[in-house]
């Protein structure tokens, strides 16, 4: 399950309706938390430990969802991370706005030294 969050719902409401711009990131950050993301952008993201958002690509729409396509790996875990549930995609490196959440299928326990991959075709965003 994936859902769009009300900064990303606002902003294609806007360009849709010709009553404003979105400018489209370059790229696409993958964020991981511990909880589910919410559409208001709350939840919390991981922080520490080397944890750092990477960048995602998708491939192009197909039948109303994207997948994507190539994997992911984050740095590796200099300390705990807890269990990794839910993934958030962000407009920056760090900061910035959330636009798309959704949970996994199966949540993952990293550890120090641990490297979690995100496959490619793991995160699908299907636009209902």
């Amino acid at each position: 399950m994936s859902a769009m969050s009300n900064f990303l719902e606002n902003e294609i409401l806007d360009h849709v309706l010709s009553t404003g711009a979105y400018a489209m990131p370059s790229t696409i950050y993958l964020g991981l938390s511990t909880a589910t993301f919410d559409e208001d952008n709350s939840g919390t993201e991981l922080s520490g430990s080397g944890y750092a958002r990477q960048s995602i690509t998708f491939a192009a729409a197909s039948s109303g969802s994207a997948s994507s396509n190539a994997t992911v790996t984050f740095p590796t875990a200099t300390g705990s991370w807890g269990t990794v549930t839910s993934w958030g995609l962000f407009d920056a490196s760090s900061s910035g706005n959330l636009l798309i959440y959704g949970d996994f299928t199966t949540s993952k326990v990293v550890g120090n030294g641990d490297i979690l991959r995100v496959n490619s075709g793991d995160i699908t965003i299907t636009a209902a």
